[in-house]
């Protein structure tokens, strides 16, 4: 059984930068993290190690630190201005590149354009995004372009960790079903999505089984299982290497590896590693 590694995998800058900052910050005071810091819960277990607690950003009585952590995902200026507000001081992990896909909404929202954004209505990031533009219209499939109405101009972004194809897919069909209208799309799928994505089809085409590893709850992650399981490979999805089961890999021949950008390096390490006593 071979085992091939995705040559881009794992942990990007920004969850790295979080993780850094949070733990730095929970080193020198009590602090509140207001949610979930990144989508894994291995870096839960990191956190809560050092004392980090955990609040609810849309709970102001779930914080009993005066420092408070806004999480990689983002936060609307609203959330920040309550919490300011109400005399706590913010902690931003927010990713560089979330950052981008808000001031890309904003603009495009000053600009008079219908705002549309291509993502998971629940995720955080997306609530965070939409959370200053309540005209903001939030799809992730055709179907969903039933809930838009007519508009002469319709500007659109996309949750950072959409797949591209996904995105361009939204952005043809709201043109077709649209003639008359001005579609604006600012791409704002971030770099190590992108990244991923394009490894993931190139570790497909080696292998017939690919273990992807994240959270559960990992948007970017959910997007490398289904996409392998498109490109007909046999998938497994698992948070750690204590998932591993040696029966799911009695057929095996070349085994991929790859985890989404909350993952930490020495989690891919250990499910490697247990891979190769198989």
């Amino acid at each position: 059984m071979n085992i091939i590694l995705a040559k881009h995998h794992g942990m990007c800058f920004g969850v790295r930068d979080a993780l850094r900052a949070t733990h730095d910050a929970a080193k020198r005071q009590p602090v509140t993290i207001l949610g979930q810091l990144v989508h894994n819960p291995l870096v839960d277990r990191h956190l809560r190690a050092v004392a980090a607690q955990k609040g609810d950003l849309n709970e102001l009585s779930s914080a009993k630190t005066h420092h408070v952590v806004i999480t990689a995902h983002g936060a609307s200026d609203a959330h920040r201005e309550r919490w300011l507000q109400s005399g706590h001081e913010i902690i931003d992990t927010t990713c560089p590149l979330v950052h981008k896909a808000h001031q890309a909404l904003a603009m495009l929202v000053r600009e008079g354009y219908q705002p549309v954004v291509i993502g998971q209505h629940t995720h955080v990031e997306v609530r965070g995004l939409i959370g200053d533009h309540p005209q903001a219209i939030v799809v992730l499939s055709e179907t969903d372009l039933d809930q838009i109405t007519q508009h002469s101009r319709f500007g659109v972004v996309s949750q950072t960790t959409q797949p591209v194809e996904v995105a361009l897919r939204i952005v043809a069909a709201i043109k077709q079903r649209f003639l008359a209208s001005e579609v604006r799309f600012i791409d704002t799928i971030c770099h190590p999505t992108k990244k991923r994505q394009t490894a993931l089809e190139e570790l497909c085409r080696r292998c017939d089984h690919v273990v992807v590893i994240g959270g559960r709850n990992s948007n970017n992650t959910l997007q490398l299982a289904e996409k392998a399981a498109a490109l007909g490979v046999k998938v497994l999805q698992i948070e750690s290497d204590a998932d591993l089961e040696p029966k799911w890999f009695t057929t095996a021949q070349n085994v991929g590896v790859t985890a989404g950008t909350s993952t930490l390096d020495e989690t891919v390490q250990a499910v490697v590693e247990r891979l190769r006593t198989f």
